[in-house]
């Protein structure tokens, strides 16, 4: 069976759809996948790396403010629907999938066109706009939130949970101390591990700093700081980077590393870090983007602030509220063991294999018609 996988952009959307085609090799060793991406985003580099053929197309999207790169639009689009054709006139994939990002849109649109039974993985608790265009079609609508029939045809729907990368727990084996240990971190100390997604966080990223410049972070708390690549020039010869309890990174491959040093996790609330916070038990304070499409990382905390799952920060209120707020509850260890249980309640550890077996299903009907 063939299988045609598009989208990508940001880890969010791409750590889902390696897992979804680890999980499919698990299934059915013989599956080829073929990864569709934008040309320039990250899924160009980490696709392969996870050891699959990716074609780039050239689409980008458009800017809600008047801008040039606006006029180059048209072009792209017509480019990129005629580059996802002439990979699928080649390649003839049984199924495609899309897990949201620029590529998604030409290459599942294609798929239609051509008859090509496709499926769709939304994170978000908000469905994004080229999955909400293309549910209508699809056959299938793979979901980790409930009450997604306000944007997807209820009879689509199946809820999954998101698939996580199945190295997510690998360090399982490892004890909170040989983390601790491994990074050169007290290992009688509380840890915090902040990151901002994996491009960094600029709200996060000046809390953490004057917090640690003001002494609110006090010794006693050990600090694991992704500060993001494009933030670590400015950053990385401030003097609290110096500090002995804290362990600052541009970037970090290693996470399941840090979640299992961590006793606390203050991160965005995208859906991918979300599923993994539930999968791991991790306690956590959500820090909600406000530079994201209908706001959906707020609804996606909230789903857990709810259920007491988690803890709020708005991003305007990070500046005064996140490090104190932080540096309390670090060491609250009953309130951190009831919000390490409410979030386990979350959890999907099957999400992948269970797509991949809708997905083999549906192919396998293509390729008996």
């Amino acid at each position: 069976m063939k299988v045609i996988i598009s989208g990508g952009g940001t880890g969010g959307h791409i750590f889902p759809a390696i897992a979804i085609a680890d999980a499919l090799k698990a299934k059915a060793p013989d599956t080829d996948i073929h990864f569709v991406g934008a040309t320039g985003k990250m899924e160009m580099d980490l696709v392969p790396k996870a050891g699959y053929p990716i074609t780039g197309l050239p689409v980008r999207g458009f800017q809600r403010k008047i801008t040039l790169q606006n006029l180059s639009f048209p072009f792209k689009v017509i480019t990129s629907l005629w580059k996802a054709y002439r990979l699928m006139k080649k390649f003839k994939p049984d199924v495609a999938v899309g897990v949201g990002g620029y590529a998604s849109g030409p290459t599942l649109q294609v798929a239609n066109w051509m008859g090509i039974p496709f499926v769709l993985q939304e994170q978000n608790s908000y469905a994004g706009a080229t999955n909400r265009i293309l549910g209508f079609k699809a056959n299938r609508i793979f979901v980790a939130y409930e009450h997604m029939d306000k944007f997807f045809p209820k009879d689509k729907i199946l809820f999954t949970g998101n698939p996580i990368r199945g190295k997510i727990k690998s360090q399982e084996a490892l004890t909170r101390t040989e983390a601790l240990q491994k990074l050169g971190l007290s290992t009688s100390a509380k840890t915090v591990f902040i990151f901002g997604g994996s491009l960094g966080a600029k709200t996060l990223n000046e809390a953490v700093k004057k917090g640690l410049s003001e002494g609110i972070i006090q010794e006693n708390i050990n600090i694991i700081w992704q500060i993001g690549k494009i933030y670590w020039p400015e950053y990385s010869q401030h003097q609290v980077l110096k500090l002995p309890n804290v362990k600052a990174f541009a970037f970090i491959d290693d996470m399941p590393l840090m979640y299992q040093a961590a006793d606390l996790v203050v991160c965005r609330a995208g859906a991918l870090t979300v599923s993994e916070l539930a999968l791991l038990g991790k306690p956590a304070i959500l820090v909600p983007s406000p530079m994201v499409a209908e706001d959906h990382q707020t609804a996606n905390a909230m789903a857990l602030v709810e259920k007491s799952a988690a803890v709020l920060v708005k991003d305007v209120d990070a500046a005064d509220m996140l490090v104190k707020t932080m540096a309390q509850l670090v060491h609250e260890d009953v309130k951190l063991s009831s919000l390490a249980t409410q979030i386990g309640f979350f959890a999907k550890p099957d999400a992948a294999i269970k797509i991949a077996e809708e997905i083999l299903k549906i192919g396998s009907s293509k390729v008996k018609s």
